[in-house]
């Protein structure tokens, strides 16, 4: 069995002090995996990802990289430590070039020109505008520019939060096209996704959070049956 990339154990977290979303999850994410988050409005799972990215302080619990301690720690040395983190919104700088905003995500590492220029390769779209701002760039594209910057930097992981967020069906197969190429490439993959059924079929294995806590764990395709979880989550989603 791979080794786990990122574990988190008994995490407890939130926005205002003393007031948790998180009540205590446990999750694991393995190398080459993608492992999906779904639950209702409010469940934590965004907060999951914020946590571990030392956006919001962890008040209980720890989390591990590839099993090493890193509980809050800063932001910019998770990032250095090969996390990568796509957020819902405002994911670019709509008023920079597409060049400028990879540029931009290449700030913690040395080789910032040839790593460009590899992200170019892979995505043509993106070298032909490189020059446009972002912000003349439909969703879906937004969204692939988005990933294409947590590339940058050769993460070990991306945590990706809601990818299909307000994008058309079209655009929505490109991106988790996107994001599973990258997974074949060898980066593990965490995905919070309200359409659950997608994320399910997509993923390895889910995690199921409700009132931030675990409420179901297992396989992507053994939880597509499950019939608690068809009946509480699947059905509303």
């Amino acid at each position: 069995m791979n080794s786990p990339i990122l574990e988190c154990n008994g995490l407890a977290a939130g926005y205002v002090k003393g007031l948790n979303i998180l009540q205590g999850v446990d999750l694991v994410v393995n190398e080459a995996e993608i492992v999906s988050i779904i639950g209702p409005n409010g469940a934590g799972k965004s907060t999951l990802l914020k946590a571990v990215m030392g956006l919001i302080k962890i008040s209980g619990g720890r989390f591990f990289l590839n099993g090493i301690e890193k509980t809050n720690i800063p932001t910019h040395k998770i990032a250095i430590e090969g996390v990568g983190y796509v957020p819902q919104v405002a994911n670019v700088f709509p008023s920079l070039t597409i060049e400028e905003n990879l540029e931009i995500g290449s700030w913690s590492i040395n080789n910032k020109k040839n790593k460009i220029t590899e992200i170019f390769s892979q995505f043509p779209m993106l070298k032909e505008r490189r020059k446009d701002k972002a912000g003349n760039l439909s969703g879906g594209q937004r969204q692939i520019l988005a990933l294409s910057r947590a590339l940058v930097t050769s993460p070990k992981i991306l945590l990706l939060d809601e990818p299909s967020a307000g994008l058309s069906p079209v655009a929505i197969n490109d991106v988790f096209e996107t994001i599973k190429n990258i997974n074949l490439a060898g980066v593990a993959i965490l995905l919070v996704e309200q359409n659950a059924k997608r994320a399910l079929k997509f993923s390895n294995r889910g995690y199921v959070l409700d009132q931030g806590r675990n409420a179901y764990h297992g396989k992507g395709e053994e939880l597509l049956s499950d019939p608690k979880v068809i009946d509480l989550y699947l059905g509303k989603l």
